[in-house]
């Protein structure tokens, strides 16, 4: 009995089928990925500056010390091109600003902020206290402890922990080295003035809209006194793992910092000052600004900020010492601080980190003296006392710290 086969055209719809899907899935990937890879291949070829700068040794190993950790999980590396993304990093990433990444590691989730802006937004030593313990700088930080890299503390890092703070601040900094004849060449090279989307990565207002990267300049709202009690929770979630509870720089992060957070129960700070550093932070410190806190929020922290400052008696000085703190300021700080104290003297271009101005703000006496005798680790403020090798008597630090007190102009507001 002869079995019955399938029609012709039955067998052949088959073979048919299995063409039909290996070419769809040849086509797939030449749509998906070939084409794309060239595209961006090209884009990257003729938007990019013609010398961008590669990676060090250091920063290689701490690009497969990122990779190895699994820091990708968590951060991505990619500013996209929506306006929530450029509001809240800067600039959409650029084909070319990835030439030396292989892999990639864009990443896909962000547990933790983006980092394809992080050079320059943090010095050094935050990173490292952020890596020995997280928590210590960012109380509310999911990121595991990284302490095998460092011997013990913070602030004695091994190669692996300076290997990946080198590879971080490489991430945008070919695009801000680049300037604006980068992004002239490459907005020349797009051929894009009709894609909308592609002219985002132009008009962004900012490279980097990191709002905790510190500015040397910018112009600070006005705060007034705000809510104390809403301060002083702003104050415990943001400022005390450096500033400590009692402001008395005695935070679980300050140890690491160098220069070390600011004492804040021994200074006396005016509102436009307070109104300065929250909007601007500290540049050369770990002082981070803080412009994604509203005006509102701002001065409510400043006015917190203010009842942490405990004045001390202090005996009044004659006129002759007061003449005296006059001349040696004149002749051995006015250089850096200004002639009024306003921290505006003709070295300032010249120094890391602005000199404090004594106009909007004055330290206690205590303080004053402490800093005269011993410098600010960190800083270019060096000790000026005679048992530091200084080259200033008791007498003549006692006079100037007396003096540069009497700086500070006291506004009505306050």
């Amino acid at each position: 009995m002869n079995e019955q086969r399938p029609p012709r055209a039955l067998r052949m719809s088959y073979l048919v089928a299995s063409i039909a899907g290996v070419g769809f899935f040849a086509m797939s990937v030449l749509l998906l990925g070939v084409w794309p890879g060239q595209v961006l291949e090209e884009q990257t070829r003729v938007m990019s500056p013609e010398h961008p700068l590669g990676l060090s040794a250091s920063e290689r190993r701490g690009r497969e010390i990122y990779s190895r950790e699994g820091c990708a999980y968590c951060h991505t590396q990619q500013v996209r091109y929506l306006h929530s993304d450029m509001e809240r990093f800067g600039a959409p990433t650029l084909a070319w600003e990835t030439r030396f990444d292989y892999p990639h590691l864009w990443g896909t989730r962000r547990i933790g902020p983006d980092l394809a802006r992080e050079s320059g937004s943090h010095p050094a030593d935050w990173h490292f206290v952020h890596f020995y313990a997280p928590r210590s700088v960012v109380a509310d930080s999911v990121m595991p402890a990284y302490s095998a890299m460092f011997d013990g503390s913070p602030d004695r890092p091994k190669q692996d922990a300076r290997d990946l703070v080198a590879y971080l601040e490489t991430l945008g900094r070919d695009r801000e080295l680049a300037g604006s004849e980068g992004e002239a060449h490459a907005r020349a090279n797009c051929n894009c003035d009709k894609d909308e989307m592609s002219q985002m990565a132009f008009h962004a207002p900012e490279l980097n809209a990191n709002p905790h990267k510190t500015r040397r300049t910018g112009s600070p709202p006005a705060l007034v006194t705000g809510s104390e009690s809403r301060g002083k929770d702003l104050y415990a979630r943001n400022c005390a793992s450096c500033h400590g509870p009692q402001g008395r720089a005695d935070g679980p992060g300050a140890a690491g910092l160098h220069p070390p957070p600011t004492n804040l129960a021994e200074h006396y700070y005016r509102y436009d000052r307070l109104s300065i550093v929250l909007t601007n932070g500290i540049a050369g410190t770990a002082m981070p600004a803080w412009r994604d806190f509203s005006i509102a929020d701002r001065s409510a922290l400043a006015t917190f900020v203010r009842t942490l400052y405990v004045p001390q008696p202090e005996p009044t000085l004659p006129q002759n010492l007061l003449d005296l703190g006059a001349r040696v300021y004149k002749e051995n700080c006015a250089q850096c601080h200004g002639s009024t104290g306003a921290g505006d003297g003709t070295a300032v271009s010249e120094l890391r980190i602005a000199p404090s101005n004594f106009r909007t703000g004055r330290p206690t006496l205590g303080e004053t003296l402490r800093v005269l005798r011993n410098g600010i680790d960190g800083t270019q403020m060096a000790p000026w006392g005679a048992d530091t090798n200084g080259r200033l008597s008791e007498a003549e630090l006692s006079a100037v710290a007396y003096y540069v007190r009497s700086l500070l102009v006291v506004q009505s507001s306050d």
